[in-house]
């Protein structure tokens, strides 16, 4: 499967087609180039250059990760990381925003010139993701505290400048001084703005959505819990039907149970996200995250000498198989949180997570065991 200008055509047949939309038995996707031109299901199907039976697998729509540091022992601060980038493809996820750390302004505009580089030769990548500067220090996380800032106008525009075409999202404490009007602010830009790292209120929650945040930064960490007389953030994001849920599902950083409740209780709004930083798909050890130092045993990371957790080790088809083992979804709604509805959070839900006509072919092909057998993005091969 390829693009250009010969337009190849290839249907790709499976046991089970599944998306947002349901399982398709018998089923199979003819691409075009690097686009999905049809979709259907039995032995009448269109003609093609070539056709890839996958026999008993599972087809889904690539993987998209909203939140995501590194992986393959590299980090996406560094001047290379190609590894990590495919070391996560090789694991579902077609489509990546890459996560910076808080780091001093100045570095962080460095990062994204960086990540615009990459973004010019590579469509696969969706831009980058500011977890800081404006966060916390009072629910820092791993982030180095040093470097954490309330919004100023002038950080404002030099991050919106530094991240012109590729800044895609950022998350901020919405009880800093100067939140709101950065939130409005980077939102007119067409920045999606996650609340996230933060002490606040359920009040300052909602008014930081009502100022068009729309993402909670990975519920659940890094954050007041649910209180029966404070409710706080994750109650004012379930409550509002604009705002999808980040959630890190795997069995470390939120308990099955509570996963299970979540997707209950914010049915489609879900996005299953990794935030793997560079242990993922390597070795237990030593590593750094931004500025910190970090240590990975049996694949929980946390920042050296604490009880802190330091982003995961995990990838998304591990976070597939969790959704339906440990949190009790269906095939279709755990594929939904790693496909439509983290697509639909960027503004990409016309085009990204479904296997349907005019999006794009972005496939990965899973064993009955949701084990990923093969991937392709944009119509490339890429495992």
């Amino acid at each position: 499967m390829s693009g250009g200008l010969e337009a190849r055509r290839t249907l790709v047949r499976a046991a089970h087609v599944v998306d947002a939309d349901g399982s398709r038995a018998d089923g199979w996707v003819l691409v075009v180039g690097d686009t999905i031109h049809a979709v259907g299901s039995g032995s009448e199907a269109p003609a093609a250059d070539e056709v890839v039976d996958l026999g008993d697998a599972v087809l889904t729509p690539g993987f998209v990760d909203l939140h995501g540091h590194g992986g393959a022992g590299a980090a996406y601060e560094d001047d290379s990381f190609a590894d990590a980038l495919a070391m996560h493809r090789s694991h579902g996820t077609t489509r990546s925003v890459l996560s910076l750390v808080a780091n001093p302004v100045s570095s962080l505009a460095a990062s994204l010139a960086r990540v615009r580089a990459v973004m010019d030769d590579d469509p696969l990548v969706l831009g980058a993701h500011l977890e800081g500067p404006f966060l916390s220090p009072h629910n820092k996380g791993a982030h180095n505290e040093s470097f954490l800032l309330s919004p100023t106008a002038a950080d404002v525009d030099a991050l919106l400048a530094a991240g012109s075409g590729v800044l895609r999202q950022i998350t901020i404490a919405p009880e800093l001084p100067g939140a709101l009007d950065a939130i409005r602010r980077f939102v007119a830009a067409g920045v999606t703005v996650g609340v996230g790292h933060t002490v606040c209120t359920y009040d300052q929650a909602r008014a930081a959505f009502d100022a068009g945040a729309t993402l909670l930064t990975h519920a659940f960490n890094a954050m007041p819990g649910i209180h029966h007389r404070a409710p706080g953030p994750i109650s004012a994001a379930v409550a509002d039907d604009r705002v999808t849920l980040e959630l890190i599902l795997d069995g470390v950083h939120v308990h099955p149970v509570v996963a299970d409740t979540l997707f209950r209780a914010a049915p489609g709004r879900v996005a299953l996200v990794t935030d793997a930083m560079g242990a993922a798909g390597s070795a237990d050890g030593s590593y750094t995250l931004g500025s910190l130092a970090v240590t990975v045993a049996g694949g929980i990371a946390h920042v050296a000498g604490t009880d802190t957790i330091a982003g995961s080790t995990l990838t998304q088809d591990a976070a597939l198989r969790n959704a339906v083992a440990l949190a009790g979804r269906s095939l279709p709604e755990a594929v939904a949180a790693l496909t439509s509805v983290p697509a639909g959070a960027l503004g990409f839900g016309d085009r990204l997570g479904r296997l349907a006509p005019g999006f794009a072919a972005d496939l990965v092909a899973l064993s009955p065991a949701l084990e990923v057998q093969r991937v392709w993005g944009a119509g490339r091969a890429l495992r």
